[in-house]
């Protein structure tokens, strides 16, 4: 029996449908194009959003402070003003170059098979979170543990109370929020558990989510052992060292019925490898020039797919640039030659990794470790045929990984240059 496909076109078609997917749709049809189709897996728009109730969204955006159903709302009104096509409860199977140019998706709905013919791709398919399994907690499997993000979920939309007794291994924004938010519900939150010697969060979110709410912090120390065997029933913990080893002498048990995971996110790039997008080992996402096209022509990439952000209206502010960029590529704009950038002293990766020098353009990266009163440097590197010179020096207060930093460059200082390095000095 052949499987019948219906065929659809776009010039630009969005794969997501979150904060990233939204802007970016918007802005490519505020570009000119008029054909723009947005890919949505889930039944409604908004992505993560959704279940984000707390505010402190749309500072950067809005000027004011939104949850994040508000702020998903106003990108969704203005993404139903421009009439933008829109597949909700579809799933993209598959993502390639076209035989005959272009770009092909194949999408499964609950119609049926869904092939969409795309001058441009965006993708816009956001992160996900890093399990158990990925971080090898050794001990027993009972039920009680849960990702920080599966939780907020489960109380902030499906309204279940998970546990009363709570650990939180990672001090991600994620597991700060929730321990809030689990204090807020009426469970006692015993600790935080952070195997680095810093917060991996945001500052306001330590302030706001454990210190006022007195929950306990424990720098360097990690779960070592879960027990339990229906139900979690405790988690030993101990300090470690340098190695980020566990020292035997330090462990201690932790009575708890709940565990919440907040160890890390990972852009969602499976559609891309499959496309052949060339992946920066750092980010885990892709390798990008200042439009934000990927290594495959006619591919471009925002959000969280890209890298994780720590504020959504980053996220939007990129997404927009990519969808104006990609609605001039589905016009008929070429892609331009790149300067490479790269992450010197002091700076674990930056964003994009390629510039046109054609452009003013802003570089987003994070540093390797806290620090204070230091300077981010822009700078060529220098070689035999050119002499390093600063492009750009920024004097910064306060660093710290969990904060992106956002470097705008002026193309008239760097064009010309054989490569950019960006550095803590």
């Amino acid at each position: 029996m052949t499987l019948a496909i219906r065929r659809l076109k776009a010039c630009v078609a969005v794969i997501g449908g979150g904060p990233a997917g939204l802007a970016a749709a918007v802005a490519a049809r505020n570009a000119g194009c008029g054909d723009v189709l947005l890919i949505e897996r889930d039944r409604i728009l908004g992505g993560i959003l959704n279940q984000c109730i707390h505010d402190g969204f749309g500072l950067h955006t809005f000027g004011e402070a939104l949850s994040g159903p508000e702020y998903a709302g106003r990108y969704i009104s203005m993404f139903r003003e421009r009439n933008i096509r829109s597949l909700e409860d579809t799933i993209v199977l598959s993502l390639a170059p076209a035989s005959e140019g272009g770009l092909e998706i194949l999408a499964s709905s609950r119609a049926g098979l869904v092939a969409i013919d795309a001058n441009a791709v965006i993708l816009a398919m956001g992160c996900r979170e890093r399990p158990r399994g990925a971080i090898s907690i050794p001990g027993d499997r009972p039920s009680g543990v849960y990702t920080a993000g599966a939780a907020q979920n489960l109380v902030n939309l499906e309204n279940i109370q998970i546990g009363k007794r709570v650990c939180i291994l990672g001090s991600g924004d994620i597991g700060l929020i929730m321990a809030r938010r689990m204090t807020l519900e009426g469970a006692s939150v015993e600790s935080v558990f952070e195997i680095l010697p810093y917060s991996s969060g945001l500052p306001r979110n330590i302030q706001q989510c454990l210190n006022d709410y007195n929950i306990p912090l424990f720098l360097s120390t990690t779960v070592t052992k879960i027990h339990g065997r229906g139900r979690l029933e405790g988690v030993s913990v101990a300090q470690v060292g340098a190695d980020r080893s566990p020292v035997p002498e330090t462990e201690r048990y932790v009575p708890c019925d709940t565990l919440l995971l907040s160890v890390g996110l990972i852009p969602e790039n499976e559609l891309s490898r499959m496309c052949g997008v060339e992946i920066d080992p750092v980010t885990s996402g892709a390798v990008v020039d200042d439009t934000f096209m990927t290594s495959v022509p006619g591919v471009f990439a925002c959000g969280n797919v890209l890298h994780v952000h720590d504020l959504v209206d980053w996220v939007s502010v990129e997404a927009a640039q990519a969808g104006a960029f990609a609605a001039a590529y589905a016009a008929g704009s070429a892609p331009e030659a790149g300067i490479p950038v790269k992450p010197g002293d002091g700076v674990r990766y930056t964003l994009p990794q390629r510039v046109s020098g054609a452009r003013d353009c802003t570089i987003s990266l994070r540093v390797g470790a806290p620090w204070r009163d230091r300077s981010i440097v822009v700078r060529t590197p220098g070689s035999a045929s050119e002499e390093r010179r600063i492009i750009k020096r920024t004097k910064m207060v306060r660093l710290h990984p969990a904060e992106m930093i956002r470097v705008d460059l002026k193309a008239a200082d760097f064009a010309g240059a054989s490569g950019l390095e960006v550095c803590v000095e």
